[in-house]
């Protein structure tokens, strides 16, 4: 996979994704990166500590979040990425599900990350097509009724590809995302953590996307700062599974554990 001009090798390697969110209400960092100085700054860091691409979210997606119109989006989103990209040799990915505003965008960005899977804009899919950037398709839904959990999670996922290849949406852009968080209970984003070698075996690049979630909270019955050692344990579970990318808020702790994790199942050999 080409992202802003760099081979990703997704058979081989895994790639971290670091999150900067330029949202007052976002779950674990709202207001802490709502400025193009602190945003800047915040992304700096993550370079130095191993995030291979910067994800730019001016929305929050946490649950009963308020909703904001297009031109607040892009008034979020575009000064921050225009910044990052001035500044920095990094690739650049765009959260949004609104074809508005990654048509605003597509000019600056290297990717996009639509929690939506195409299915919340109608016209979300001829713009993605049209911008001919590499693509992640999140699993998500209205509501968390299922008949047969597992394989109706495929099955969406499924109906979405099959929406990106009407469109146009070439194979080799999509990255796939299981939804971790999104219209999911305690239990069945357990099993999408634990089936991830399923999602991957649809024959896409996958990303884990787990990172400080309620799942990992639940689990630890810890506060949503404290999570980054559960984070990193679903990181571990997803590379050995197959995963090729990991969107995280902590960048140094997990790029530690996709460093360990590749060296043992690669049985590297150190004697001489």
């Amino acid at each position: 996979m080409i992202i802003r001009g760099k081979e990703f090798d997704t058979d081989k390697n895994v790639y971290i994704m670091g999150i900067l969110n330029v949202t007052p209400d976002s779950f674990s960092d709202g207001g802490n990166y709502n400025s193009v100085d602190k945003a800047l700054f915040h992304t700096e860091k993550m370079i130095e500590q191993g995030a291979d691409i910067i994800d730019v979210g001016g929305e929050s997606t946490r649950p009963g979040h308020t909703k904001i119109s297009d031109d607040e989006e892009i008034e979020r989103v575009a000064p921050v990425i225009c910044a990052i990209r001035d500044r920095f040799d990094v690739p650049v990915s765009l959260d949004s599900y609104k074809s508005n505003v990654i048509r605003a965008n597509a000019s600056q960005i290297d990717l996009i990350n639509d929690i939506w899977g195409l299915k919340y804009d109608e016209k979300m899919a001829q713009t993605v097509a049209e911008a001919c950037l590499p693509y992640c398709l999140m699993h998500n839904r209205k509501t968390n009724k299922y008949n047969c959990f597992f394989d109706e999670f495929i099955a969406d996922i499924k109906e979405s590809l099959a929406i990106a290849q009407k469109a146009g949406i070439k194979k080799e852009n999509i990255i796939l995302d299981g939804g971790v968080g999104f219209a999911k209970s305690y239990e069945q984003n357990l099993q999408v953590i634990n089936r991830t070698e399923l999602l991957c075996a649809l024959g896409y690049p996958v990303m884990i996307a787990t990172s400080r979630k309620s799942v990992i909270g639940l689990t630890l019955d810890k506060d949503v700062n404290e999570r980054a050692v559960g984070t990193v344990a679903t990181t571990v579970i997803g590379i050995m599974k197959g995963a090729s990318f990991v969107r995280v808020h902590d960048i140094s702790e997990n790029c530690d554990a996709v460093k360990v994790t590749k060296s043992v199942l690669e049985e590297r050999k150190w004697i001489k």
